[in-house]
Order: structure tokens, then C-alpha cells, then sequence
């Protein structure tokens, strides 16, 4: 079996259709076909059926595909590795980012462990929630960070930081009477939300946090950023929610942050990482610095 076979295996069933994959191959669809009957030989099974509606993968197919799929994953960090060892460096830990769990507190997380270990390369991805749980699951990602638990069996999730949840108001707005603003009050008012598809994780809990709310929330916007929301929240479409921290450092002056008169109002930060990874020495210390920032 050689990797030339398994590339075209993988071309093939992702587009489903021979002169599409020979196209992405940049070869002539003759030796796809040759490539894709050998494979079938020496597997001794059918990956693909071919009828008269087209190409699709037999059950056989696509379990080959998911861990032809983990193999390329592997190949590809074998070739960061090497680079980084190469340009002076002792490997590469792959974080996923999701809901927006970006304050100062990781900044500076960050910074220290590039001061401490300046030999590991820390390779950062901002990726939907469902993105990173696929990719910690395959080995895309070995850690990562979202503002939910809530995600499977197979995945750990620890909490490192929370904050509190504040209500982001337009200036000279009538919640601004509140020094702490009642969760009822919100429902007579107009909500700017985060897109549930960026920031699955953070609208979860945001969902949890609103539930008591006696009326359903009047939603008149989604946005993909914290800045479009502050944006539209200060040219009066509606009130947002963010963080205390992340509202410290985007200070507006058309918008004022205001706290929930609900004490259970938090939002967590979670570090997520597979439940069958066994850590790596360079692993294990980010978690144990990590933790160790927290509890301090």
C-alpha cells in the first residue's frame, strides 16, 4: 500500500466523482481508477460503488476514510515536528479556540509559556466548537479551549477561568438606572446575540443563564464578533452580553457595562482535551502552568 493510493482513496471520496478527484489530483482519471482498483485488491474489499447515479463509499469505504484520515493527521504533525526541530524547536502543541475564549488571562498564559519554553512551538487555531471537538477527537487539536462542558464522554473538559456576565448597554439607555440590572427587565428590550455557529459553546450558556426569563428573548441581531455586537449595541439596535473581562479591555464611549442581579450569572472557560490522550512531557507541563495560573 502506498501513500499515492491513499491520497487518491481520499481525493476520491471526498469529491465523489472520478474526473473531479483527477482533476484535484492534477492527473489524468486512467491512473486514478488503476490507483483505486489496486487499493481494492490488496484490501481485499469493495470501497466504492459505481451505478449508474454515481460514486458513493460502501460502509467499508468510509471507515477506511476516517482512519486514512487520522493517518494524514499524524503524517502532517510528524512534518510540523521535524520543521520545528529543524528552525531550532522541540516540537508543536496544536490549541483550538472556540466561543470567543479569548480575554488577557491567555495572553498572558501564553506569553509565559513562550518565555519558559521558547523551544515548543504553540500553533493556535480559531475554530467553531463542533470544529474543535472533531479535531481533538481525530488529533487535530490536543487541547483546546471553549466556554462549555457540555461536550461528550470522550472529551475532558476542567474549568480554568470564569467571569461574570455583564449586559452591554447603549449610553443614555434606561437599564443604565440599575447599578445591577434584573433579568426580567431584559425581556421589554430589544437582545443583540453572538451566531450560535461561531460561538456555540458561549450562546449554550448564555441560553442558560436567560432561561428564566419569563418571556422569550426578542433577538433582533446575530453577530459573528464581540466588536460588531458593541457596534450595534452602541448604535441602539438592541442590548449584548459579554464578559466583565473582555468588556474591560474594549471600553466604548457609547456603551456601558452593566452587571446581572443574578449571582449564578458566569461564564467559564473550560480546557478541553481528548479522555484517551496520554500527555506528552511538553503537554503536561502546559496543563500543570495552566492550572497553576488559575489557582492563582
Amino acid at each position: 500500500m502506498e501513500l499515492r493510493h491513499l491520497r487518491c482513496f481520499v481525493a476520491l471520496a471526498e469529491e465523489l466523482h472520478f474526473s473531479r478527484a483527477a482533476e484535484r489530483l492534477h492527473i489524468e482519471q486512467p491512473p486514478l481508477s488503476r490507483a483505486i482498483k489496486e487499493l481494492e485488491e490488496e484490501l481485499g474489499v469493495i470501497l466504492f460503488d459505481r451505478n449508474r447515479r454515481g460514486t458513493v463509499l460502501t460502509p467499508a469505504g468510509t471507515v477506511f476514510l476516517r482512519d486514512i484520515r487520522r493517518l494524514f493527521t499524524v503524517l502532517e504533525h510528524a512534518r510540523e515536528n521535524v520543521s520545528a526541530i529543524a528552525a531550532g524547536l522541540r516540537g508543536c502543541l496544536r490549541v483550538a479556540i472556540s466561543d470567543g475564549a479569548i480575554d488577557p488571562r491567555l495572553s498572558a498564559f501564553l506569553a509565559r509559556c513562550r518565555e519558559e519554553e521558547p523551544e515548543i512551538e504553540i500553533r493556535l487555531s480559531e475554530v467553531p466548537l463542533a470544529e474543535q471537538l472533531r479535531g481533538l477527537r481525530s488529533g487535530d487539536f490536543l487541547i483546546g479551549f471553549a466556554h462549555t462542558g457540555d461536550v461528550g464522554d470522550d472529551v475532558v473538559a476542567e474549568p480554568v477561568w470564569q467571569d461574570p456576565l455583564v449586559v452591554a448597554v447603549p449610553i443614555r439607555h434606561p437599564l443604565l438606572a440599575h447599578k445591577e440590572v434584573p433579568l426580567q427587565e431584559l425581556a421589554t428590550h430589544p437582545l443583540v446575540f453572538c451566531d450560535p455557529q461561531v460561538c456555540e459553546g458561549y450562546c449554550r450558556e448564555l441560553a442558560r443563564v436567560l432561561r428564566p426569563m419569563e418571556r422569550e428573548p426578542n433577538v433582533v441581531a446575530h453577530v459573528a464578533s464581540l466588536h460588531m455586537m458593541l457596534t450595534l449595541v452602541g448604535a441602539g439596535y438592541g442590548v449584548g452580553f459579554t464578559t466583565a473581562a473582555r468588556m474591560a479591555v474594549n471600553q466604548r464611549p457609547d456603551v456601558v457595562g452593566r452587571p446581572l442581579a443574578l449571582e449564578e450569572a458566569v461564564i467559564t472557560t473550560y480546557l478541553l482535551r481528548p479522555q484517551s490522550t496520554i500527555l506528552s512531557p511538553p503537554l503536561d507541563r502546559f496543563v500543570m502552568r495552566l492550572r497553576s495560573q488559575a489557582e492563582g
